[in-house]
């Protein structure tokens, strides 16, 4: 049976620590999909036009040339998982533009989340994707934290040193998910949180109406924190080459 879409008006905090502090919150639309279903309301369209989308170029793979769940379901079997549900959690494009910091792809045995693929992006066009499981893909518990060495240049305020902390409470009518990269003294956290409810024609056009430009303004956003941090007296670091590796 396909899952019918949701729509998440979610909330995404970012708090740096160390010497320079800087912390914001700001809501942000997500969605949370079948990848295989064309299933959704008239203005939500799956690889066409429409006021909001979810094109499977835009995810698994290089940015513009994914493979959608295709690509989600090689990188689980590779490692041992074979039939799971996979759903995806992602900003969708807004008049097909589209920029995503981070999408999730969520594996389900049952009702049991058993692993995540974290998709991050960033603005200079690199993506590397980090594989959440345990041995042996048991269940995900809320309380679970899940490790992972940082690879892949985010933040030109901040290293690749360190790692990320993943953790994952998915449940019937909420989705929270935090992300801390620790870095000694140093580091951000990064959480989100939504309420989920079924996308509906009114609700994308609520969205619309309330945060104009999709993810365009998830891009400004960034920037506008970038300029503040640089304001603030952030070292600024150059891009480095991209990792090599497509998931970790």
């Amino acid at each position: 049976m396909s899952h019918w879409p949701e729509h998440l008006q979610s909330q995404t905090t970012h708090a740096r620590r160390g010497g320079i502090r800087h912390t914001f919150t700001h809501e942000v639309d997500f969605v949370l999909i079948d990848p295989e279903s064309r299933d959704g309301p008239a203005l939500f369209a799956r690889n066409g036009a429409g006021l909001y989308s979810v094109q499977d170029r835009h995810h698994g793979g290089a940015p513009g040339e994914g493979r959608g769940v295709a690509w989600a379901q090689e990188v689980l079997a590779d490692r041992g998982l074979t039939g799971a549900r996979i759903l995806l959690l992602t900003q969708p494009a807004f008049l097909g533009r589209v920029f995503n910091p981070v999408s999730f792809w969520l594996a389900f045995r049952g009702d049991d989340l058993v692993a995540v693929i974290s998709e991050v992006t960033n603005t200079f066009g690199d993506r590397h994707s980090y594989l959440s499981a345990h041995g042996g893909f048991t269940p995900i518990q809320p309380q679970d934290v899940l490790e992972a060495e940082k690879l892949m240049h985010v933040s030109p305020f901040q290293e690749i040193r360190g790692g990320y902390r993943f953790q994952f409470r998915i449940t019937p009518d909420r989705i929270a998910i935090r992300i801390g990269h620790e870095n000694g003294p140093e580091g951000v956290i990064a959480t989100l949180t939504g309420l989920r409810r079924p996308m509906t024609n009114t609700t994308l056009l609520a969205a619309a109406m309330r945060r104009p430009a999709g993810t365009a303004r998830t891009w400004v956003l960034i920037h506008w924190h970038a300029l503040r941090l640089k304001l603030k007296g952030a070292l600024y670091r150059p891009r480095p080459d991209a990792p090599t590796e497509e998931v970790s």
